[in-house]
């Protein structure tokens, strides 16, 4: 997945003009102008590194003239004190985009360090992990790039790009066959169905209409297996709600082909980047 720089400017232009408002009165009045500054981002903590772009975008956008070094790659795992990047130029302009280049670099490294951790623990099954629409409003497409930074995969991006009946929609429709009928009367014949189910008489009613993914929402390790037993062959199975670190080995276990973990980008801890500053 490759970032479109124009979503990255756009994001980055927000969080500046969020931070920076009429002006960094505390860089402004410290700092003289023409003092220049040398700045190195280190981790200080082991992760996986996402989001140069993003850092870099920032610190451009604040002065183009500042010079930009990366000193490693996105998707590189890093150790405790590992120099990132390095930023030449203008003391005050550095001060001025530290902390959005350093907001975005922390949360997208998370998400990256988070998935690869789950990624990790189900490396011998054949479950792939796969992010949701869980995402930070108006940063969707950064945090689903830093899921595949770190090994996962992305679901569906957003409303617009593929089905998944939920229950709220099996409910309003009268029922699982109702529900997936109706949408295959509306979409283009290539788009997939997925359904979301609770049930062994869901399923069997998802497999009636020939549903082409099934969601296993919030089932026990057990219902799982019985579930994929029933599934195998007719229907590519995904299991989703309440995943962690504890439970998702005993789901891979169960033969699912996907889970979806929205914990990946909406409950996560940035990782730990400082930015050093040395006058020049």
């Amino acid at each position: 997945m490759l970032l479109d720089e124009r979503v990255i400017e756009r994001a980055v232009r927000a969080a500046l003009e969020e931070d920076i408002g009429s002006g960094d009165i505390t860089t402004n009045s410290i700092v003289p102008k023409d003092k220049g500054g040398h700045g190195t981002l280190l981790a200080k903590e082991p992760g996986i590194i996402a989001g140069l772009d993003v850092a870099e975008v920032a610190f451009k956008l604040v002065d183009p003239a500042l010079e930009v070094n990366r000193l490693v790659k996105d998707g590189d795992a890093v150790a405790k004190g590992t120099p990132i990047m390095e930023v030449t130029g203008s003391a005050r302009s550095i001060l001025i985009a530290e902390r959005v280049a350093l907001n975005f670099l922390q949360r997208l490294s998370g998400i990256a360090t988070r998935t690869a951790k789950f990624v990790e623990l189900v490396r011998y099954y054949n479950a792939k992990i796969v992010d949701t629409r869980k995402t930070t409003p108006g940063l969707r497409a950064l945090e689903k790039y830093a899921v595949v930074v770190g090994g996962g995969r992305n679901h569906r991006f957003g409303l617009f790009d593929a089905v998944l009946i939920k229950d709220n929609h099996i409910e309003i429709a009268g029922g699982v066959k109702q529900a997936i009928m109706a949408a295959r009367h509306q979409i283009p014949h290539t788009m997939r169905v997925e359904v979301e189910v609770e049930s062994m008489e869901q399923i069997d009613e998802a497999l009636e209409v020939k549903a082409d993914i099934i969601m296993l929402d919030n089932m026990t390790p057990e219902q799982m297996r019985e579930a994929v037993e029933k599934i195998t062959g007719r229907a590519l199975i995904e299991a989703s709600g309440g995943v962690t670190e504890e439970t998702i080995v005993d789901i891979a276990k169960t033969g699912v082909d996907y889970i979806s973990i929205g914990a990946l980008t909406h409950s996560i801890k940035a990782l730990d980047i400082s930015l050093d500053i040395l006058a020049k």
